[in-house]
């Protein structure tokens, strides 16, 4: 019985990575480490695309033009939603984890969903290369599993 398993190298691998500016603070660092562990697992300056987008809620539509370019083999989406006093929080991390999902879906192209919806800023900050781990690391070596792992089925 045959069982795959994406491979953890990136060489060969293009990856777009979507990164908020919105609470840039923490995206920042979840952005620097999303680079350089793609940078650790073989890929290429010239291989490693990064796009900037305003805030969370447009990271699915970034991600959807770079899934349907066809010049990627995985996109990384990085963001960070805090929760305030009003329900705005559930409509901007809802509708980024949704989209996101959608555009794997839709497209088959791997989206990985690093964007951080936390109560608190320390929160954020804990998950961005704080005592939580790194979650834009984390999101980088999920997206090269998991294009390796698109490709293993392809070849299938």
């Amino acid at each position: 019985m045959p069982e795959l398993e994406g491979s953890p190298s990136g060489e060969g691998l293009r990856v777009c990575v979507i990164a908020s500016r919105w609470n840039q603070f923490i995206t920042a660092k979840l952005l620097a480490g999303a680079l350089a562990t793609l940078r650790e697992n073989g890929l290429h300056e010239d291989d490693i695309t990064t796009v900037h987008v305003p805030g969370a809620f447009e990271i699915p539509t970034a991600a959807r033009w770079a899934a349907e370019s066809g010049r990627f083999d995985a996109v990384v989406c990085l963001g960070a939603v805090i929760r305030g006093e009003t329900a705005h929080f559930e409509y901007v991390a809802g509708g980024a984890a949704q989209g996101a999902g959608r555009v794997a879906l839709d497209t088959g192209v791997p989206v990985v969903f690093g964007v951080l919806t936390t109560d608190t800023v320390e929160q954020a900050l804990a998950r961005a290369g704080g005592r939580d781990g790194h979650k834009g690391e984390e999101a980088a070596r999920t997206a090269i599993e998991m294009a390796n792992l698109r490709l293993l089925l392809a070849d299938r």
